[in-house]
């Protein structure tokens, strides 16, 4: 599937638009339109149907050490800025850039590739953005700075393959991104990625706040409220969706990686000594999730992380990836990654900010002697009543992202096949094969012709399923017109009001996916949808 074809459905069908459009857009934000707002809506609800509100409490599920209890919070986007301090994200969250002086663009540091090569006497590293055909591009802007043809590519001689910018120690013989000339790209700079903002009206250095990063640090600090507010015990997890926002120096790829987001976390607390059973379970029931929603095969897996890649606090990490059609072949991209946190979090806003030292975490000195981010003071340890144990839990966090699972889902839904018109002859359509529960619209209503009193039942029936479901009325153009429109838009089923349905009360169901037709009693049809959308 090219990305192309999916981004100019999305803008026709109304699933995105680019936001603030009218004015030119704004690099890494984006806004869901009519269908892409009930399409991301139904991921966030599966989600927290299947995690939270839907969750047994006293049930073991399958491979579960046994049974917990889930809940959630809504926290606040502007939170104390020593929230940050204490987490790390002050001085931590940040990625490294380089700027060309010669284009005055900017790029993230470990998103450049490029390729050695000489020619003519001069070995340069030509330099490209991260993505697709990076060969291609490497090659056509080698030709061009030795100012070749395609004709004599041969007279190019490669020396390695596509390797990351980082790997360059000196940068004087690279050829930048959109340079046209050597060594006018600066050395690499850190760079925050967290929004600042002002609380009050005086705006001084003490005012300053920021935007949250991610939706984590909101359940950490409110541990203890919802301990003491809703009497759930050791093991639990809080829920929480939300927006987020990073000042990402290079946003791409669509919704992909873009400034504002929204993340679906969970923050699971356990005793330590079950903190690795419950790391295994959480790592592959997430998996499970994708799978039974539709992203399957080879686009879907699971992957360890190596030892070299974990921070410095976790026990473990897996992340959840899909080859999304804009990365390079073999290329995964994140969706949701399964972390073992340890007591790191907790911990931090006891005491303060932590770092490694030896093999355990100890709180961060400044040169003063005194602790360089100074956490709450509070005890947020857990007293186990039955086993009179004192200690500070484990945390398991399965941290997702809402418009990359979106963006997932659209990709491995869109489908261009081959079906027969009216006359019996094979047109092309354009289909999303979303998972009913996912679909935007669960069923449209058609009459087949506005005449005849198959309108009035077609509204009647439209009226009918609207109080339950989100439902379509369509009676503009020829009934196979109006089953492409639903197919882009990714509605499962498709009830038409025909001549037989004067005579004998039924109605024909067509199915998205198979285009078989049935037919089935009027009185009948909620009851059918529940069942085909359970």
């Amino acid at each position: 599937m090219e990305m192309d074809k999916l981004v100019a459905l999305c803008k026709r069908r109304g699933f995105l638009f680019q936001s603030s459009e009218i004015y030119g857009g704004l690099n890494g934000f984006w806004d869901y339109g009519p269908l892409g707002v009930e399409l991301k809506r139904n991921v966030k609800e599966a989600w927290w149907r299947d995690m939270v509100a839907g969750h047994d409490d006293l049930a073991t599920l399958p491979g579960a050490p046994g049974p917990y209890a889930m809940t959630g919070l809504d926290c606040a986007i502007i939170m104390h800025p020593q929230v940050w301090k204490c987490s790390g994200h002050y001085d931590l969250f940040h990625d490294y850039m380089v700027d060309c002086r010669e284009s005055k663009k900017r790029y993230r540091y470990d998103q450049v590739q490029g390729r050695w090569v000489e020619a003519k006497g001069q070995r340069i590293f030509v330099a490209v953005p991260s993505g697709e055909k990076e060969d291609e591009q490497i090659e056509q802007r080698a030709l061009k700075y030795f100012n070749l043809r395609a004709k004599h590519a041969e007279e190019l001689h490669w020396d390695g393959p596509v390797v990351s910018l980082t790997t360059v120690k000196d940068f004087s013989q690279v050829l930048g991104p959109d340079a046209k000339e050597l060594g006018t790209l600066t050395p690499p700079r850190e760079f925050n990625l967290m929004f600042k903002t002002t609380v009050g009206a005086l705006g001084g250095e003490e005012d300053v706040a920021f935007l949250r990063p991610e939706t984590a640090q909101g359940i950490f600090v409110n541990f203890k409220n919802v301990i003491d507010s809703s009497r759930v015990r050791i093991p639990f997890g809080i829920a929480q969706m939300g927006k987020s926002f990073r000042n990402e120096i290079t946003p791409r790829y669509f919704t992909f990686r873009s400034r504002e987001f929204e993340q679906m976390e969970i923050e699971f607390f356990c005793h330590p000594r079950q903190s690795p059973e419950w790391y295994r379970y959480w790592r592959d029931r997430r998996y499970a999730w994708y799978v039974g929603l539709g992203l399957a095969g080879e686009r879907l897996r699971l992957r360890d992380h190596s030892p070299e890649e974990l921070s410095h606090y976790s026990c473990g990490t897996a992340d959840i990836e899909y080859a999304f059609p804009f990365l390079a072949k073999g290329e995964f991209g994140e969706l949701e990654g399964i972390a073992h946190r340890g007591d790191f979090d907790l911990r931090s806003h006891m005491e303060g900010k932590l770092v490694r030292k030896g093999n355990e975490l100890v709180v961060e000195m400044g040169p003063d002697g005194k602790p360089r981010h100074k956490g709450s003071g509070k005890d947020l340890s857990y007293f186990d009543d039955q086993t009179r144990e004192r200690y500070i839990p484990h945390v398991i966090e399965p941290s997702a992202g809402a418009d990359r699972a979106t963006l997932a889902f659209l990709c491995e839904a869109y489908c261009e096949d081959k079906v027969p018109d009216e006359n019996g002859k094979l047109t092309e359509r354009v289909v999303l094969r979303l998972h009913p529960r996912l679909a935007p619209i669960k069923a449209a209503v058609f009459p087949l012709v506005n005449k005849d009193g198959m309108p009035e039942i077609a509204q009647k029936l439209y009226r009918e399923l609207k109080r339950e479901f989100n439902v379509f009325y369509d009676d503009k153009g020829a009934v196979g017109r109006r089953y492409r429109r639903q197919d882009e838009a990714g509605t499962p089923y498709c009830f038409t009001i025909d001549g037989q349905t004067l005579q004998d009360n039924t109605v024909t169901i067509r199915d998205r996916d198979t285009l078989k037709q049935e037919r089935l009693p009027l009185a009948e049809v909620a009851h059918r949808l529940h069942e085909l959308l359970r």
